[in-house]
């Protein structure tokens, strides 16, 4: 079992755009999820980056899911960046891909239990098998690959019946953002897992159908121009228009301390 310990269920936030966004690392994320799971304290965690920010800075609702969330991890240099600029030197890029595995690596070690909801037909039995080959004491308790179209009471109520039933501590949501974070605001009271978590594309950059930008891009914050390369007819309006928004936004409301 690695050296984690686990850390307080609260972290220090910072204001960028209106959404809290929280101070933390990926060793701090993963030590509050222990801590969490220790003390079966049901929670809700976005990850967020530039384009899911601007997303849920427009909305209402989801400015509320993201600042009363247990955590909100910035998926994302520039938010990095933003909290680094307001006092957090500690403050390091939390990515949905990282996150999931560095979770499900220690789940196997500590019998934490997971489920997997979301992706295409197959995508989450694929994730689940990848894992396992590579966990094999990885504790996969349910997968399920809901329709793009809304569910029915009765369908919602029944996904509601079979998460419960199989118990798991974590639930991972590759739904994508906005959707995602929505579902688990409607759910995270009729749920019993300790932690709902919206990791966007994982599902798809750990079952190889999307590819990851070199790590060297990651870093220096140039990962959008990579996918916009990959996706430049679903992307083009994301970053051609969310990155002007986003710096304007930071210039004119610096990121601050809560």
């Amino acid at each position: 079992m690695t050296d984690l310990q686990a850390e307080p269920t609260t972290a220090a936030r910072v204001d960028v755009l209106g959404i809290h966004v929280s101070v933390t690392n990926l060793d701090h994320t993963v030590g509050t999820f222990a801590g969490w799971i220790e003390r079966g304290a049901r929670q809700l965690v976005c990850v967020t980056d530039m384009n899911a920010l601007l997303h849920a800075r427009a909305d209402a609702r989801l400015t509320e899911v993201y600042n009363t969330s247990g955590l909100t991890v910035p998926d994302g240099m520039p938010l990095v960046w933003a909290g680094q600029r307001a006092g957090f030197e500690e403050m390091d890029r939390v990515a949905g891909p990282d996150l999931l595995e560095r979770v499900l690596a220690e789940a196997a070690e500590r019998g934490w239990t997971q489920y997997f909801y979301g992706g295409a037909e197959g995508v989450a039995d694929e994730l689940r098998e990848r894992f396992q080959e590579r966990h094999p004491a990885l504790k996969v308790v349910g997968v399920e690959c809901p329709p793009y179209r809304a569910l029915t009471d009765a369908e919602d109520a029944e996904t509601v019946a079979r998460m419960n039933e199989a118990r798991p501590d974590i639930v991972w949501v590759g739904l994508g953002a906005p959707k995602q974070e929505r579902w688990m605001a409607d759910h995270r009271d009729r749920l019993n897992a300790t932690i709902l978590i919206g990791v966007g594309a994982a599902f798809d950059f750990h079952t190889g159908r999307l590819d990851r930008a070199p790590y060297w891009m990651q870093r220096a914050g140039l990962e959008w121009s990579y996918r916009l390369y990959k996706e430049p007819r679903r992307l083009w309006k994301r970053y051609v228009l969310g990155i002007p928004r986003f710096l304007l936004g930071v210039l004119r409301h610096p990121p601050r301390a809560l």
